[in-house]
C-alpha cells in the first residue's frame, strides 16, 4: 500500500537539511509539493540538496538556501580579533577562530557559541598568517567546513621598536614586515577566488603610526602606511570581482598585548592610562569599540564604502596627539 501526501503551499523549515536525516526529509517535502528551506553549515552541501530537491518538485520550487555568513578573522584568539569575532557570533554568524595559542582559541570559541543565537559552533584553527603556508591551509580548512567565505578580516598586528641605528634594526624591520605586512598579503591573495564567489568583504585593521612619526617606530609605521595603500590599491582592483576592501585605522586600543611583550599588568595599565590621557575621547578604545566598527563596514549600510582607511582613534589624530613613553 502506497501512501499520498500532498503539501502544496505549504513552507518547510528543516535544520541541518544539508546532508543526512535533514536533506531525506526534504527531498521528501519538495516530491510532495512542499516550498522547503535548506540550510546548514556547508554552502556546497545546502546548494547540491536544493539542486535535487528543485528536480523532484512537481512545479520544480526551487528551494530557499539558507546558511550564515562564514567570518575569518586572524589573531582572534585575544584582544581585537575576539572581540570581532564575538560580536559576528552575536549576529548569527559563523566564523573561524584562530591564532596560535589552543587554548586561548578554544576559550574564545566557546564564548562565540554562547553568544551565538544558533549557538553555532566555531571552526578552530591554530595557525600562523606569518607564514604562507599557514595561510593557505587556515582558508582552504574554513572553506572545506563551511563551503565559503564571505568576510575576511585582517587583524593580526604588533610591534618591535628600535631605532634605524640600533643594532637590531634590521631584524625588528623584517619582523614587523612579516607580521604586520606579509600576513595580510598572504590571506588576502589566497581568499580572492572564495571571496568572489560570494561577494565579500576584506577588511584590514591598521593603526595612527601610518599617519604619524615617533621615534623607534620607523619599521612599524611602515608597515601600517603600506596596508592603508595596498587597502586603496586592493580595494580598486577588487570591485569589479564584486568584493569590497577597508581598513581600519585603530588608535590607542587596550588589550594584553603589551604583557604579551614583556610589561607587567601595572606597567601596562600604566602605559595605557597615560595614552588615554593623551587623548582627546579621555581613554583607550575597548576592543569591542574597533569590532563594532568592523562590523558597520562589513554591514550593507557600509555598501557606498570601498577603499576607505576608516579612523577610530578617540580623535587622536585630529587633535595632532604625540605621545613619548
Amino acid at each position: 500500500m502506497s501512501m499520498s501526501f500532498d503539501f502544496t503551499g505549504k513552507v518547510v523549515l528543516v535544520t541541518g537539511s544539508s546532508s543526512g536525516i535533514g536533506a531525506a526529509t526534504t527531498l521528501l517535502f519538495s516530491k510532495c509539493g512542499a516550498q522547503v528551506v535548506v540550510t546548514g553549515r556547508n554552502q556546497q552541501n545546502i546548494s547540491r540538496v536544493a539542486k535535487e530537491c528543485a528536480e523532484v518538485s512537481p512545479k520544480r520550487l526551487k528551494p530557499l538556501e539558507v546558511v550564515a555568513k562564514v567570518v575569518l578573522v586572524t589573531g582572534s584568539s585575544s584582544g581585537i580579533g575576539a572581540a570581532t569575532a564575538l560580536l559576528f557570533s552575536k549576529c548569527g554568524a559563523q566564523v573561524v577562530v584562530t591564532g596560535r595559542n589552543q587554548q586561548n582559541i578554544s576559550r574564545v570559541a566557546k564564548e562565540c557559541a554562547e553568544v551565538s543565537p544558533k549557538r553555532l559552533k566555531p571552526l578552530e584553527v591554530v595557525a600562523d598568517v606569518c607564514k604562507e603556508d599557514d595561510c593557505k591551509r587556515l582558508i582552504a580548512s574554513t572553506v572545506k567546513e563551511f563551503g565559503k567565505l564571505d568576510i575576511l578580516v585582517n587583524n593580526v598586528g604588533a610591534t618591535k621598536s628600535s631605532n634605524v641605528y640600533d643594532d637590531n634594526y634590521l631584524e625588528n624591520y623584517k619582523w614587523n614586515l612579516n607580521t604586520n605586512l606579509d600576513s595580510v598579503v598572504y590571506m588576502t591573495h589566497y581568499s580572492v577566488t572564495h571571496l568572489e564567489k560570494t561577494k565579500g568583504i576584506i577588511i584590514n585593521i591598521s593603526g595612527v603610526k601610518s599617519a604619524q612619526t615617533s621615534r623607534g617606530m620607523s619599521a612599524y609605521s611602515m608597515t601600517k602606511v603600506a596596508v592603508d595603500m595596498f587597502t586603496k590599491s586592493i580595494a580598486v582592483e577588487l570591485a569589479d570581482k564584486g568584493i569590497r576592501v577597508n581598513s581600519i585605522i585603530c588608535g590607542a586600543v587596550k588589550t594584553e598585548g603589551l604583557i604579551h611583550a614583556g610589561l607587567t599588568q601595572q606597567q601596562s595599565d600604566a602605559t595605557f592610562a597615560a595614552l588615554g590621557a593623551a587623548t582627546p575621547h579621555g581613554q583607550p578604545a575597548k576592543p569591542s569599540e574597533i569590532g563594532y566598527a568592523v562590523m558597520y563596514l562589513c554591514s550593507d549600510e557600509a555598501s557606498y564604502v570601498r577603499g576607505s582607511n576608516f579612523v577610530v582613534d578617540g580623535g587622536w589624530l585630529a587633535a595632532n596627539t604625540t605621545y613619548l613613553p
